[in-house]
Formats: structure tokens, C-alpha cells, sequence
């Protein structure tokens, strides 16, 4: 198979994955959270609180990374040039 096919097939299967996966959890365009924040309200005297659930959110950092992973192995496929299949 061809190594160039290969490369921008693996960098499409990343892209599409990392997007797929942040859009999953929540699309959190902040920084990657390990606990979110959830406000309870006393049912007595209806106080509002805060108490936090663990929860792994993946931030834009997250999404970046795996997006310029995906276009560096796409642009290392063009230093692949076309095979010879004269044997």
C-alpha cells in the first residue's frame, strides 16, 4: 500500500476522531476540566451551593493538538513521492 495514502488516511481518522470526541463530551472551549461544577439548592432553606463531580471535559488545547497532529502528517505526506510499480 501506498505510504502517502496511508498517512492521509491516519490523519483524517485523527482529525474526524478529535472532533467527534470533544464534540462528545460537551464541546468545552475552554481548558481541559478534570471536575465541573454543579449548584445544588437546599431543599430547607433554599440555599444555592456549589459541590464539583469528576468529569473529564477535553479543552480546545486538547482539540489543537490533535488537529495539528493530523496536518503534520498530512504535510509529511507530500515527501512522498509517487512509487515506481515497474517490476
Amino acid at each position: 500500500m501506498n505510504i502517502k495514502l496511508i498517512l492521509r488516511a491516519l490523519a483524517l481518522l485523527i482529525a474526524v476522531g478529535a472532533i467527534s470526541t470533544w464534540l462528545a463530551t460537551g464541546a468545552n472551549r475552554g481548558w481541559t476540566k478534570t471536575e465541573v461544577m454543579i449548584k445544588t439548592l437546599d431543599p430547607v432553606t433554599e440555599i444555592e451551593g456549589v459541590s464539583y463531580q469528576k468529569k473529564f471535559q477535553p479543552g480546545v488545547e486538547l482539540l489543537g493538538v490533535a488537529l495539528v497532529g493530523a496536518v503534520v502528517l498530512t504535510g509529511a505526506s507530500f515527501f512522498f513521492g509517487k512509487t515506481n510499480k515497474n517490476n
